[in-house]
């Protein structure tokens, strides 16, 4: 036999091997099992006169970094999307945040309570909750408070998968909703 039917024949395997068993390993699974994506999510349209927050604070998984949003009352709504820049509410001034993409962060929570006491400051507050030598998060940043609605801003490493949910009860009280806020670590 020639050389030239030989290599045609190495070849032709070789395309045959890599249709059937190259597919089938190029599909990894999801990164801890991870689906959520990264495109906007939200509830109904935000409504304004939200129960008061009065805590955000940040913890770290092996697969994600977590956000939470202590609200003594119910979350009413909520907003969470990537965006090119955070801007403060309700002036608009750009949110210098770290990090190589961000999320705007939008509830149904005010940062005061019926009686006009303040529950949470977050005006002007570039770090809101230490987040150093977390994995994903960058920066937390205060993004204002009007209305009823209260913006955060989130700097995190990259573009990542996040999910959005409430859990029911605040830590120090049997009542109060927190708003979670997770963004993986990786895709």
């Amino acid at each position: 036999m020639s050389r030239t039917p030989v290599r045609l024949l190495v070849l032709a395997l070789t395309a045959a091997i890599a249709t059937f068993v190259l597919p089938a390993t190029a599909h990894a699974a999801p990164y801890c099992g991870i689906t959520w994506g990264s495109l906007d999510k939200q509830t109904a349209s935000l409504p304004a006169g939200g129960d008061p927050l009065v805590n955000v604070r940040a913890g770290r998984n092996t697969c994600y970094d977590r956000l939470v949003l202590d609200v003594r009352g119910a979350v009413q709504s909520w907003h969470v999307r990537y965006v090119s820049g955070v801007t403060n509410d309700p002036v608009g001034n750009p949110v210098p945040l770290r990090g190589g993409a961000f999320l705007e962060i939008v509830a149904g929570a005010q940062d005061h309570d019926a009686a006009g006491r303040q529950t949470y400051d977050l005006s002007d507050r570039p770090e809101l909750v230490n987040v150093t030598g977390f994995t994903t998060f960058r920066q937390v940043a205060g993004a204002g408070s009007f209305e009823g609605v209260s913006s955060i801003g989130l700097g995190v490493r990259a573009r990542l998968p996040f999910r959005v949910f409430t859990l029911a009860g605040i830590p120090g009280s049997s009542s109060g909703t927190r708003l979670v806020i997770d963004v993986a670590h990786r895709w």
